[in-house]
């Protein structure tokens, strides 16, 4: 099944990737893999890990008993299978080369330090969901303030003028899969930057095992975002409190 061909690229959330990924799917009409499509996409420009160049490759690359991120870390090779989860996540690895470096940096050093066990442990877990569920949201103090008091009708309704100053990406490579299959329940988990900061340098400088920890991100349905959802345009939309909870 042509997987990829059920992705709307038109999708407001999907513009960040769009250009790439329409590349991308083309290379994947023409019998390529998700792996060797992905790397056609970084000829001139390969973002780099510790260990090199960054390659993606087939999943069956990554040994029995070594863990995804450890793999990573050590070959710079990005184990890849034909589905569209890891077909989003070579994308943000693409355009967000230098966060996704930094969160494997990371996820290393508390292989590290901790091993493999059952449980990952609260950086790792709060790691995972940054990689897995993220946006990045640069935004008005006004509007970061509203969100952190869960206060909708301001963030959303009377405040909506100031979204217009507003950008979010979503980084998550589940979240964009989820969104797929647009639905109102959808929430990322938020990264607040300011208006006018670069959101990877920033992130990269400022992620740290004791603020992914931390949970600092917010709790944002994207569907609610202004421009994001036609059924948005009516403030009736945000008094659902199954999904805009105090």
């Amino acid at each position: 099944m042509a997987f990829w061909r059920a992705v709307n690229w038109q999708r407001p959330w999907l513009a960040p990737y769009r250009e790439r990924a329409e590349q991308v799917c083309r290379a994947l009409d023409q019998g390529a893999s998700v792996a060797d499509a992905l790397n056609a996409q970084q000829v001139e420009r390969r973002p780099a890990v510790s260990a090199g160049p960054l390659r993606f490759v087939a999943q069956r690359e990554l040994p029995r008993g070594e863990a995804y991120e450890g793999f990573i870390a050590r070959t710079a090779c990005v184990p890849t299978r034909d589905n569209l989860h890891d077909l989003f996540n070579g994308l943000v690895w693409l355009e967000f080369p230098a966060l996704k470096r930094r969160l494997n940096e990371l996820q290393a050093e508390q292989i590290a330090q901790a091993g493999i066990s059952d449980t990952r442990g609260a950086v790792r877990d709060a790691l995972t969901l940054f990689d897995e569920n993220a946006a990045l949201w640069q935004a008005p103090p006004a509007l970061a303030a509203a969100l952190g008091e869960r206060d909708w009708i301001t963030l959303f309704v009377t405040r909506r003028e100031l979204w217009r100053g507003a950008r979010t990406v979503l980084f998550g490579h589940a979240l964009l899969e989820k969104l797929c299959a647009p639905r109102k329940a959808i929430t990322a988990h938020a990264w607040w930057l300011p208006v006018d900061a670069d959101c990877e340098a920033h992130l990269v400088a400022v992620l740290s095992p004791q603020r992914l920890a931390a949970k600092e991100h917010l709790p944002l349905p994207v569907l609610g975002v202004p421009g994001w959802w036609p059924d948005n345009e009516t403030p009736a939309f945000y008094e659902d409190e199954r999904v805009f909870r105090r």
